[in-house]
């Protein structure tokens, strides 16, 4: 079975405050999350859920991410379905002038 770590990720976004490491393994896993300390939100149009260090999460399309300082997250993404996302959070850091830099394979 493939394995990654935060030093092994072959790919990275980082812009002030977020550090996003991440490698396409085999299979595809829909979106689940755990938070390793801090905290992570989501506002849907309907709610807002936080989700704090301990916590184990899925989240559904539609919704936009809060991150807060410090934070460390593990995630598990369809690799097709991450891969789009990432192409459009870029293109909308971009659009709003957020510096971003990044490296993928």
């Amino acid at each position: 079975m493939p394995k990654v770590s935060r030093e092994t990720a072959s790919a990275n976004i980082a812009l002030e405050g977020l550090d996003v490491r991440f490698e396409n393994l085999d299979g595809a896993l829909p979106r689940w999350g755990y938070v390793i300390s801090g905290k992570v939100g989501f506002r849907f149009s309907d709610r807002e859920e936080t989700y704090e260090a301990g916590d184990a999460y899925y989240v559904p399309p539609g919704h936009t991410p809060v991150h807060f300082a410090g934070a460390e997250l593990v995630e598990f993404s369809p690799t097709e379905t991450l891969r789009d996302t990432i192409s459009v959070v870029m293109e909308n850091l971009q659009a709003a002038g957020v510096a971003v830099g990044s490296s993928t394979p």
